[in-house]
């Protein structure tokens, strides 16, 4: 929860909490730790309530409109047929994105006049230009 917050930032929320809450600031970090105890034995019970009610060993992860169906009306091979058509579409899109990627790597070599990152690199740029002299640049 507070793995973003470094120690000195932590110190300035509590004495920001002590500036603003003075002498109550326990009886308010109590009601604080009273709600959230309330708030989870809340979804614990509505959890409870859900098993009973569908039948099911259901956590609360479970309660993900995705996780749900994935677990619970879905088998294996109706998924597994779902995906089917989107995996081949996402392979196609890969597939393209890696020959495009291949492309502007070898454009961006080729434009490296400092540098050629290959010799055939070099000789395409020379085929491609047979006019322009690097000397004069």
């Amino acid at each position: 929860m507070f793995e973003n917050l470094n120690w000195w930032e932590i110190g300035a929320l509590l004495m920001l909490a002590l500036l603003i809450f003075g002498e109550r600031l326990p009886k308010v970090i109590g009601d604080g730790l009273r709600m959230l105890r309330g708030l989870r034995a809340m979804a614990q019970n509505a959890t409870t309530d859900l098993n009973r009610e569908l039948g099911t060993d259901l956590q609360l992860q479970d309660l993900h409109p995705k996780a749900f169906i994935r677990k619970h009306i879905l088998s294996e091979e109706e998924e597994a047929s779902l995906r089917k058509p989107l995996q081949g579409l996402f392979d196609d899109v890969k597939n393209d994105l890696t020959g495009v990627k291949n492309d502007l790597s070898e454009v961006a070599a080729a434009a490296d006049i400092k540098k050629p990152a290959t010799p055939a690199a070099s000789s395409a740029v020379e085929k491609r230009a047979p006019g322009f002299d690097l000397d004069a640049t």
